[in-house]
C-alpha cells in the first residue's frame, strides 16, 4: 500500500515524513497564506525536491491556470508525480503534450467524489491520466482535497473496480480510519494532510510526525 503525505512545508518535514515511512512526498506550490493551505514558494520546492533526491516519489501540486504555466513549473522543479486539482484540469491532449515534453513524470488526476456522477468523470480521467486520486470537494479550499472530510467509499470502491490505473484514496484520513478505508475501498495507496497536521489558530502548520509514523505504519500492513 502506497503512503502519499501532504503538506510538506520544509526539508526537515520531508526527511522526517519520509523516515516514519511515507513513500510519497506532496508540496504544494503556490502563495503562502493565500487560498491553499501550506502552499510554499518554488524556490523552497526545488530545495525540498533536491533534498528528497530518490529517497520517496516527489510529487508537485501545481495551482497554476494555464497548461503552458504547469509546464514551466514542471519542467522547473521535475517532480516524479504532476498532481492537477485545482485551477487547470487535464485532458487527453495535455496528458499527451506533458508525455512529450517531460518524459518520465507521471501525471495525476483529482477526481472529486460528489456523488454518482463522479464516477463517469473518473472514467473519463482514467482514459489519458497515469494516476487517479479520490478525495473531497472541500467548501473553502478551491478546487479538490484539502477538506478534511471522508468521502463516499461505495462510489471510491465503485471507481478502483472500474479502472486499470492506480487509484490514491484521499479524504479525512488519519491513523484513526485508515485501515476501514483501504478495507472499504482497495486503493492502490492512501493519502493524508489534514488528520496528520497540527493546527494553530484552525490553520495546517506542520506534519505531526508521530501521526504520520503511525498511518504509514498502519497502511503498510496491507
Amino acid at each position: 500500500m502506497i503512503t502519499q503525505i501532504y503538506s510538506i512545508q520544509t526539508v526537515e518535514e520531508a526527511l522526517a515524513c519520509i523516515e516514519a515511512g511515507a513513500d510519497r512526498i506532496g508540496l504544494l506550490v503556490g502563495v503562502h497564506g493565500g487560498k491553499f493551505p501550506c502552499a510554499i514558494s518554488q524556490e523552497t520546492a526545488k530545495e525540498i525536491f533536491d533534498a528528497i533526491g530518490d529517497k520517496a516519489v516527489k510529487v508537485l501540486i501545481s495551482v497554476e491556470y494555464t497548461a503552458d504555466a504547469v509546464l514551466k513549473q514542471t519542467k522547473e522543479l521535475m517532480p516524479d508525480v504532476l498532481h492537477l486539482c485545482a485551477n487547470f484540469e487535464g485532458s487527453a491532449s495535455f496528458a499527451a503534450l506533458l508525455r512529450k515534453e517531460i518524459p518520465g513524470v507521471k501525471l495525476m488526476e483529482a477526481v472529486g467524489i460528489t456523488g454518482p456522477e463522479s464516477i463517469e468523470d473518473a472514467r473519463v480521467k482514467a482514459g489519458y491520466a497515469d494516476i487517479l486520486i479520490l478525495d473531497t470537494v472541500s467548501k473553502t479550499v478551491p478546487g479538490v482535497g484539502a477538506a478534511g472530510e471522508v468521502n463516499d467509499w461505495n462510489i471510491d470502491r465503485q471507481i478502483t473496480d472500474m479502472v486499470d490505473i492506480p487509484v490514491i484514496l484521499a479524504g479525512g484520513l488519519g491513523p484513526e480510519n485508515v485501515a476501514q478505508a483501504i478495507e472499504a475501498v482497495h486503493p492502490d495507496g492512501v493519502d493524508s494532510l489534514t488528520r496528520t497536521s497540527d493546527r494553530e489558530n484552525g490553520e495546517l502548520v506542520r506534519k505531526n510526525i508521530e501521526k504520520v509514523r503511525e498511518f504509514c505504519r498502519i497502511a503498510h500492513m496491507y
